[in-house]
């Protein structure tokens, strides 16, 4: 290709950049947040003003992988192998800190979420391959959210066929009816119900010495289930789907470069809590259920077993966590695939869309919430399997999907002045070998199962 050629096609992507940062300030200041922190800024606490302007994403993103499939595998993690596995969710936290990091730098420099990049980039099949991945990944967990809020239902006797669709119900009025703010608001509001898993967790008395030496310390699993469930921690913490929505959500916020300095504090602060409220989990289960030797399958036999050994109160706690982490996954999950296939099409995909008038994006998160209350809701349905194959498929793309970001991020025509730096790079590629040695690791133990 010749020099003028590069020079024209690197031209058009940096005026495409600077048109989409102008629609960007437009819409921003149209929504009154630019006059809104504008007053904060006046009266003296600019700094406040700064992080509550780009609050949510790192928040949202970081608390919705703490989802039923996530606070399954914490469960297990502690009740079947005590403290002794603790110290990979502490390792997870660190890769999702730098991969949401990169996703959010990515959306904010390009203006685009990530299969819109993809199609952008690398052209339209590769754009329909990854919306085909994610929508066949993520309707077992779409499933697996709706399958938390009928658990949880179930604690109180209120039957499946209930509690998924009337959750539904009131999920998809609120996101298609409400504004961008006050959705983000209402799901900010409902993560905080997390925050009963910590509570658990010092109510659980565990032996604080193990907990803080098998955090830090890595031990190495004894056999094959113990690999197993290393690799699932990482897929439940590190999730294609909110790398995929922490991107989307960030370009529909209207995140700009020159917000990342505040946007890095709401990652970093959503990925820790994520990672403190899933070691909470383990170490309650560690400290009860592994003692006990009792055995589990899902996060409602955790909450029921801890009845005996916890308390009621314990068991109260554990299911409101359930129930306010599936409804936050089950906003979000389908928020993800959404933005997906809107991308993917080259529609429109914003929560700030006129929801009088037909939107693909409103369509699409519908559809994906009927459906997967229509699975969780009839019986008979292999419900289990359906999100085991979820998982199996996440688990493939997670590689994929991490390699992808590290290129998109060191292409300067995406990223402009963004570019990650060396040290970045050569700090991503250590992170995805890790993740695929710990893939691997779950393929040659599920072969050797076989």
């Amino acid at each position: 290709m010749s020099d003028a050629s590069k020079s024209g096609r690197s031209s058009s992507s940096h005026n495409r950049l600077s048109v989409g940062n102008s629609i960007q300030v437009l819409v921003h200041h149209k929504r009154g947040i630019a006059l809104r922190f504008a007053r904060f800024r006046a009266a003296g606490i600019g700094a406040f003003a700064a992080f509550i302007a780009v609050l949510g994403p790192g928040l949202l993103a970081g608390l919705s992988d703490d989802d039923p499939a996530g606070i399954t595998t914490y469960s297990v993690l502690g009740t079947d192998h005590g403290y002794q596995l603790l110290w990979i969710i502490p390792a997870s936290t660190i890769l999702l800190i730098q991969f949401h990091l990169m996703a959010v730098r990515i959306g904010a420099a390009s203006g685009k979420g990530f299969v819109g990049i993809i199609r952008e980039r690398w052209g339209h099949g590769w754009g329909y391959f990854a919306v085909i991945g994610l929508l066949f990944a993520n309707f077992g967990t779409i499933c697996a959210e709706y399958a938390g809020i009928s658990a949880a239902g179930l604690l109180v006797g209120i039957p499946a066929w209930v509690s998924a669709p009337i959750a539904g119900v009131l999920i998809s009025a609120i996101v298609v009816m409400g504004s961008f703010h006050r959705v983000e608001r209402i799901l900010l509001i409902v993560s905080s119900t997390l925050a009963l898993y910590i509570i658990d967790g010092i109510l659980a008395k565990p032996d604080w010495s193990l907990v803080w030496h098998n955090s830090i310390v890595p031990h190495m699993p004894e056999d094959n289930i113990g690999w197993i469930a290393i690799a699932a921690t990482l897929g439940t913490t590190l999730a294609p789907w909110g790398l995929a929505f922490i991107q989307s959500y960030a370009v529909d916020k209207k995140i700009t470069v020159a917000n990342l300095r505040w946007e890095r504090v709401d990652v970093i602060i959503g990925s820790l809590l994520t990672g403190i409220i899933g070691l909470a989990i383990a170490v309650a289960c560690a400290a009860t259920l592994n003692r006990a030797g009792v055995h589990i399958n899902d996060a409602s036999d955790a909450a029921a077993a801890l009845r005996p050994l916890a308390g009621s109160f314990a068991t109260v706690l554990f299911g409101a966590g359930l129930l306010g982490a599936s409804l936050l996954a089950a906003a979000i999950v389908p928020l993800a695939t959404a933005y997906s296939i809107a991308e993917g099409v080259g529609a429109p995909a914003s929560l700030d869309l006129d929801s009088r008038h037909f939107q693909l994006f409103y369509a699409a998160f519908i559809g994906l919430t009927v459906a997967a209350v229509s699975v969780v809701s009839l019986p008979g349905l292999p419900l289990i399997p359906l999100i085991y194959t979820s998982q199996v498929v996440n688990a493939v793309m997670l590689p994929l999907h991490v390699i992808a970001l590290h290129l998109l991020a060191r292409d300067s025509g995406i990223m402009g002045n963004a570019l990650s730096s060396k040290a970045s790079r050569i700090a991503s590629w250590i992170s995805i070998s890790l993740i695929i040695a710990c893939i691997s690791a779950l393929i040659f133990s599920w072969l050797g199962n076989k």
